[in-house]
């Protein structure tokens, strides 16, 4: 789609884009499991120029948008992005004003807004978190594009109940269901509980996104990232699901389980490298 088109189609060209659909089923989807209650999570989606451009005049930016935090290794690149305080059930039917399009300037001081943001809205207050670990992860994965927060619900209940130490944590919920080592070998990290929309917090989330893709937040949720959307939506799926099987053992004596050999055996069954110091054989 030219530019002449896009300028002559506006708001009608931006809301036929895939990465706008996306980020708005996804959403619901989330709403609709009861993990994003009132105005929680967020999400943030790196983009393609030349995908931006098929449908959202990028020569020119609506405003601009001061960040407290310099991103430089970000300049120049496009997201998606939920935006602050809004409802993920009302993005399906309002993408405009419950997402926003932006590009970060080339001195990674701001951002651009090119689409959506409707009303002077703002990008989501956990912007900082989210930058951050898309540096992170970059460095690691260049297929890297999805950062997504949401308050999975069973994930929050089992940091009551658990151990925060982030190996026994990992090795629970590989116990839990025997997909789990396959989709997330690498296991899942956790950090200490900080106040939410801090850079204190983005600083911790990144730091351990240098080698995991799951930061659970205790008595918050949990911070996922990935390369598709699919996929850490799915991952976030996987967790949960072992987090809803811990919950419902509760305190019952549990006569028998996965092995550490077994994992180790199906680890090797489907070629993945289990997380060190979690298997004891």
């Amino acid at each position: 789609m030219n530019t002449s088109v896009i300028e002559s189609k506006g708001y009608i060209a931006g809301i036929e884009a895939p990465f706008i659909r996306e980020m708005s089923e996804i959403t619901h989807h989330m709403w609709s499991l009861g993990w994003d209650e009132l105005n929680g999570g967020n999400v943030s989606y790196l983009l393609d120029e030349e995908e931006v451009a098929k449908y959202i005049n990028i020569r020119e930016s609506l405003r601009t948008i001061k960040l407290t935090f310099p991103v430089q290794e970000l300049a120049g690149k496009y997201f998606i992005v939920t935006g602050s305080g809004k409802y993920f059930r009302n993005v399906i039917k309002d993408p405009e004003a419950n997402l926003g399009v932006l590009r970060v300037s080339d001195s990674g001081e701001s951002v651009e807004v090119l689409w959506g943001l409707r009303d002077g809205a703002v990008p989501t207050s956990e912007l900082a978190s989210h930058f951050m670990s898309h540096i992170e992860r970059l460095k690691v994965d260049p297929t890297h594009r999805i950062v997504l927060h949401t308050h999975a619900t069973n994930v929050i209940a089992m940091t009551f109940t658990h151990d925060l130490d982030e190996l026994k944590f990992t090795k629970t919920l590989w116990e839990m269901c025997t997909e789990c080592l396959v989709v997330f070998p690498d296991g899942v990290s956790v950090i200490p509980w900080i106040v939410p929309g801090s850079s204190e917090i983005g600083r911790a989330t990144a730091d351990k996104m240098k080698e995991y893709r799951v930061v659970i937040w205790p008595q918050h949720g949990i911070f996922v990232t990935g390369a598709t959307m699919d996929a850490t939506f799915g991952l976030v799926e996987t967790i949960e699901k072992a987090a809803i099987v811990y919950n419902l053992i509760g305190g019952r004596e549990i006569k028998q389980k996965i092995t550490d050999r077994q994992l180790a055996d199906l680890a090797a069954a489907f070629r993945v490298t289990p997380k060190a110091g979690i298997l004891e054989l």
